[in-house]
């Protein structure tokens, strides 16, 4: 047997150091039973790690070696469209399958995302590479559909949710996919990795990682990587307690999908790769290999969700938020796998077409080796130690340099001794690691002791800085082909402005709607793409939009590119934007927690960007349904404030409101008189609520009785509220005042009452706020409110007045846009304008009463003649109520008989005269 060596040399160690033998035996056995298994398959598993650039290279070996016919690769097999598209995109880049209207799942799941990053530095690309660019290799994807990873694994879908915070907006690329990797290879054992982190002085798995299996891998033959890779995958699978039924339902689904390809096909396996992770090489389950005689595995059906499919941006620092890897490790890795293809002399697989790519190395043909027996590498790997270069001294010193050039330009204060300083301490770090050579990780650690400060002067630290420098956190990007058609739809509509949309910087574009007119398509769709993207991808720099008022001149900064992840999910919900946002406003308006209030904004949005008054009118009638639904008045300053502005818009467009405007009026205006009572009295409804319903009942009444509605409804409602928090007591009382239920004398007479009542002045502060609202629903009494105001300043207490300030203050502060400027020019009118005639000012309220009618002098002369000519209808009307005959208007005094009338009533001629007098 090929590994009866190792066994007996595993068994031998076993014995000597285990604690118990008998276990670590089974083990170690176990491990090179897996090996075994693996090699011995007539079909080729070729073992690779995600993001590996040892797997990517013994990749581009044995692709020239071998020149398979057939790649079957794990990943989903739904996504094999996608891959044609990765010539019209630059790397890293992600597929993604997406579905917005689920079927079969539960709703809470809705959006379901997942997604596969892609970087040219793995061995998934370099088989992709390599099959779509020669016509007679078929590369046939084998994995669980992105249905089947929703209906294996709910829980992991919970999880995903659950992100960390994010250093940046390139990390979040992903959002809350579900990513898919090709070989995580870690132990998911806490104890071995603990023990290995510990004893390989390293401080995060991706770094022992790099150290221990990547660079001793970089340059070994093909043979020792397939060995290894299983061994280490068949080591870690071992250490779990169990495996989860999903990597075996995994498993038997792939083995599943390659014998129905070569049942269908009649491919030969000697010329099939089959490209997995390496922990699925090392699986036991039953349906494993080509010869097995296990039961056919029961593919269950898809659901009825609808799926998606598209290209996203991607990037390292987003890539490794995705799957927890160590902050650099995949820059690190690219860098890694440019020094193997220098080192070795390999060329790459690239896609012809893609961007970058100068030559083309696809077509590239080598002779096809014949099978070889398997041989032991493992006992040579295992029996001694790596070959470790020496310290390459150029390529440190260029770091070191490097590195300072940066920092001086992010801020710090570095010069060439802390370039020396940073080479020495990697070289100490290295060697106090028992390394022969510094890793990016030592070089790292070096970086961060000589120039890192107490705080950090730029946006970057000094270990950020370093991942910039040995990779840098490269960005993909999706080309115009590989694009949905919403989003080439958007980017044909915006070349008016000449604007590269590959830039991932913000760009700024000016707008002059009044010299060019055909710009104002571009302007409608920048509004739109506002509400749809992220605020930092279209944010408008001059020009607002508001009913009724268009800008002649706009300034936009478009970031595009830098969110073009953004733009390309609206890609899967409609084939315009117009159609995406107006599905977003009827969800909106139909969702179980809508509010009549939401529905009104729908409303008014849909005017303003979307111009369809047919659209309006749906979501107007859908807003009156939620209004009278609703139960709570927790929204009704936002219903008041947004119907207001609706009506006005309304009333200047055209001589008649739409239908569900009149709804709305009188289905309110009966909705907030049934409410009145019960949201007086309750404590949880605030005064700015019930000063809200009121405000409507009053502001609306004159349209809602032309309508129908019955102002008895409303007397009847304020009768029977009887509040007990002194704000609310208080906005009752200026309602009774409204109506006429309460005279002004009467209330001014309550004020003062309460004023030298020693129990009711410590809750006037509450009694003054709800005289505050109250100029919502009864604005005539702002001379009242200025005059409760001046006298509580004046005569309130400082152990009262003080504490209840930043009551008034927030107050004011929330009510800024309508009470403030209502009050300060009331306040205005009655207060004196400047400094020196405050001295002889006399408050209104304060004046003495003026004297009746007896004590003024009587008119003399024929004044009272001439006055009550010039007001002829009122002589009418009195010489009608005494049964004369009216219509005459002689001079004054050519009528004997009206000077006889007026002498024998002179105390009405008084009266009168009086009145009219002063008014005069």
């Amino acid at each position: 047997m090929t590994f009866d060596a190792l066994r007996e040399q595993l068994a031998v160690a076993a014995t000597a150091f285990a604690d118990e033998p008998g276990s670590a035996r089974e083990i170690l056995a176990g491990m090179v039973d897996d090996v075994d298994r693996a090699l011995r398959e007539e079909l080729e598993i070729f073992p690779v790690c995600h993001h590996s650039p040892a797997s990517a290279l013994a990749m581009v070996r044995r692709l020239r070696d071998m020149r398979p016919t057939v790649i079957y690769l794990e990943l989903c097999e739904d996504l094999r469209p996608l891959l044609d598209e990765l010539r019209n995109c630059r790397l890293p880049v992600a597929l993604q399958a997406f579905a917005g209207e689920l079927h079969g799942f539960p709703a809470e799941w809705a959006p379901l995302s997942v997604i596969a990053p892609i970087t040219e530095a793995s061995a998934e690309y370099q088989a992709i590479a390599y099959a779509l660019d020669n016509p007679d290799v078929e590369l046939v994807l084998v994995d669980r559909s992105a249905d089947h990873v929703f209906q294996w694994t709910p829980t992991d879908h919970q999880d995903t949710h659950e992100q960390a915070d994010l250093d940046s907006d390139d990390d979040a690329l992903h959002g809350d996919a579900v990513g898919i990797d090709l070989g995580d290879l870690r132990p998911h054992f806490a104890e071995l990795e603990q023990h290995l982190l510990h004893h390989g002085k390293v401080r995060h798995w991706s770094e022992w990682w790099d150290q221990y299996v990547e660079q001793p891998l970089t340059n070994a033959d093909y043979d020792t990587y397939r060995q290894v890779m299983v061994m280490i995958s068949s080591l870690f699978r071992r250490l779990r307690r169990t495996d989860t039924d999903c990597d075996e339902d995994r498993e038997r689904y792939m083995w599943t999908r390659i014998r129905e390809h070569l049942a269908a096909t009649g491919a030969d396996p000697s010329r099939c790769l089959y490209v997995c992770g390496a922990f699925h090489a090392a699986s036991r389950v039953e349906q494993f290999g080509l010869g097995s005689d296990a039961e056919p595995y029961q593919i269950t059906p898809r659901s009825a969700t609808t799926w998606q499919y598209g290209l996203i941006p991607s990037s390292h620092s987003a890539i490794e938020a995705q799957f927890g890897l160590a902050s650099g490790s995949v820059s690190i890795a690219a860098m890694t796998w440019s020094k193997g293809l220098r080192r070795n002399r390999l060329q790459p697989f690239r896609l012809n077409g893609q961007q970058g790519v100068r030559t083309t190395s696809g077509q590239h043909r080598t002779a096809t080796t014949e099978a070889k027996p398997v041989a032991d590498r493992l006992s040579g790997f295992l029996s001694r130690p790596p070959a470790l270069d020496d310290v390459d001294e150029a390529e440190l010193l260029e770091w070191s340099v490097d590195i300072v050039r940066l920092a001086r330009r992010n801020g710090y204060l570095a010069s060439t001794a802390d370039a020396i300083a940073v080479f020495e301490t990697a070289v100490l770090l290295a060697s106090l690691r028992d390394r022969a050579r510094p890793t990016p990780y030592d070089f790292q650690d070096a970086a961060v002791t000589c120039l890192e400060k107490d705080h950090v002067p730029g946006r970057r630290d000094v270990r950020r800085l370093c991942e910039i420098m040995l990779g840098g956190d490269r960005i993909g990007q999706v080309g115009y082909a590989a694009l949905p058609p919403l989003a080439r739809d958007v980017l044909d509509r915006l070349e008016p402005l000449a604007l590269d949309p590959t830039k991932r910087t913000v760009q700024r574009a000016l707008l002059d709607l009044r010299a060019a007119p055909h710009l104002r398509p571009v302007s409608d769709l920048l509004w739109i793409l506002r509400q749809l993207l992220p605020s930092e991808a279209v944010r408008p720099i001059m020009g607002t939009r508001s009913l009724g008022d268009r800008p002649i001149q706009e300034s936009w900064d478009l970031a595009l590119g830098k969110h073009q992840r953004a733009l390309v999910q609206l890609g899967y919900e409609g084939v315009s934007v117009e159609q995406v946002y107006e599905r977003r406003l009827r969800a909106t308006v139909t969702a179980p927690e809508a509010t009549a209030a939401d529905a009104l904004v729908a409303v008014e949005e849909a005017l303003l960007y979307l111009g369809g008054q047919r659209l309006a009118n749906d979501l107007g009638n859908r807003a009156v349904s939620l209004l009278a639904a609703e139960r709570t008045v927790d929204d009704a300053p936002e219903v008041l404030r947004r119907i207001r502005r609706l009506l006005g818009h309304f009333r200047t467009v055209d001589a008649a409101l739409p239908e569900w405007c009149e709804r709305f009026v009188t289905a309110g205006y009966a909705h907030y008189c049934t409410l009145l009572p019960t949201a007086f009295s309750d404590e949880e409804t605030g005064v700015r609520q019930v000063a809200a319903m009121l405000g409507f009942l009053f502001g609306m009444e004159n349209l809602a009785l032309s309508l129908g509605c019955d102002h008895t409804q409303l007397e009847l409602a304020v009768r029977q509220s009887h509040p007990e928090a002194p704000a609310k007591v208080a906005l009752l009382w200026a309602t009774r005042c409204q109506l006429g239920m309460l005279a002004l004398p009467e209330l001014r007479d309550r004020c003062a009452e309460m004023f030298t009542n020693p129990l009711v002045v410590p809750a006037l502060p509450q009694y003054l706020s709800g005289f505050l609202h109250a100029l919502e629903p009864a604005p005539t009494l702002k001379p009242f409110v200025v005059e409760v105001l001046s006298k509580a300043f004046g005569s309130l207490p400082d152990a009262v007045l003080l504490p209840w300030l930043p009551t008034l203050i927030t107050t004011l502060r929330d009510q800024a846009d309508d009470l403030v400027p209502a009050l300060v020019r009331e306040a205005g009118r009655t207060f004196p304008a400047t400094l020196s005639a405050i001295d002889n000012w006399t408050p209104p309220w304060a004046a003495p009463p003026t004297p009746p009618a007896a004590s003024r002098p009587a008119p003399t002369g024929g004044a009272e003649s001439v006055l009550l000519h010039a007001h002829s209808a009122t002589c009418d009307a009195l010489t009608a109520l005494l049964g004369y005959e009216t219509g005459r208007r002689p001079a004054p005094g050519a009528d004997p008989e009206l000077t006889a009338l007026l002498d024998s009533f002179p105390s009405t001629v008084d009266a009168l005269a009086t009145e009219l007098w002063a008014a005069g």
